[in-house]
């Protein structure tokens, strides 16, 4: 192998998880990139859609303390009437000591983003090497969205190609054209978000249109294996109208492949946890609706699973 020069590309990483078996084919490593120009409202990560780290709260370990509100240089903490700290978070200055993390005694305080740098990623990833081999898996770059930081990206798949580490890149699909034609040929494999049909519903649902999800799934489909993704949410995603526009356009473009990813409401008490409201009540869908949204992929020749 001809030794590469050392990345010193960076990048703000949020999660790293290990012996994943639902991204891709085989045992993988996922990488969670921070930051999302989306805004769904059922999102299940909303730690992941800031650009930077944020300071995450957790109220049911907090012992209230007040460690914080001494700790923080900015005064950006106060003592609130239930003698639980709050948090102003446009004042946070975001210490890079953050003298209030490690100030809290009961870990109710963390930091949800760190600073990587792309060599960083490729040799955390390539310690699963001996699973990758044995499974037919590899790497999962993930979000937020992996192609808003679209030169991290490319340095991290660029070092897992040296390594020989299969990759995939799950994605909304919502980045310039020319990020695609960038990061595609480093990538072994797509999944690649398709949520609603329709662009008004989509711009209602997600802060932004279809329109360029759309023309990038035209795209990386002719030039690299997809599997598209649909997360089916009652009353969003999960209607019939909506379904059987999924699944003519996703059959118009010639994916064959189609995941159906029931919603859950796990990721609801981050929201509290960042200071932000919940954006959407998420019920996870039935057995029945879960059975007819499969069967309305497969309905048009599709290749159609719920995991």
């Amino acid at each position: 192998m001809i030794p590469t020069a050392p990345s010193k590309t960076t990048g703000v990483v949020f999660d790293v998880q290990h012996y994943a078996v639902h991204d891709g084919p085989g045992i993988r490593t996922l990488v969670f990139l921070k930051g999302c120009p989306l805004r769904c409202a059922w999102c299940c990560n909303p730690e992941s859609q800031g650009a930077g780290p944020e300071l995450r709260h957790a109220r049911v370990r907090c012992r209230g303390c007040l460690r914080c509100v001494a700790a923080c240089p900015a005064g950006a903490v106060t003592p609130g009437q239930d003698r639980l700290p709050v948090f102003d978070r446009d004042s946070c200055v975001r210490c890079a000591d953050r003298p209030c993390v490690e100030a809290c005694p009961s870990d109710a305080l963390s930091v949800c983003g760190a600073t990587m740098t792309a060599d960083q990623v490729v040799a955390r990833v390539a310690k699963d090497r001996a699973f990758y081999r044995n499974s037919g898996g590899g790497v999962t770059f993930s979000g937020g969205e992996p192609l808003a930081q679209p030169d991290f990206l490319a340095a991290c798949l660029e070092g897992c190609r040296d390594e020989g580490i299969s990759t995939a890149v799950s994605t909304s699909g919502y980045a310039p054209s020319e990020v695609l034609l960038r990061i595609a040929p480093l990538v072994n494999l797509f999944l690649f978000d398709l949520k609603l049909a329709d662009t008004q519903e989509h711009l209602k649902w997600t802060g932004v249109p279809n329109d360029t999800i759309l023309a990038n799934l035209g795209f990386v489909a002719t030039n690299v294996p997809v599997i598209v993704r649909v997360p089916l949410v009652p009353g969003c995603t999960d209607t019939p109208a909506n379904l059987a526009g999924l699944a003519d356009i996703i059959a118009s473009i010639g994916v064959s492949q189609v995941n159906v990813a029931p919603a859950h409401g796990m990721g609801i008490s981050k929201y509290a946890d960042l200071g932000r409201d919940v954006p959407l009540d998420v019920i996870p869908p039935t057995r029945s609706s879960l059975l007819e949204a499969v069967f309305a992929f497969r309905s048009k020749g599709l290749i159609c699973d719920a995991f």
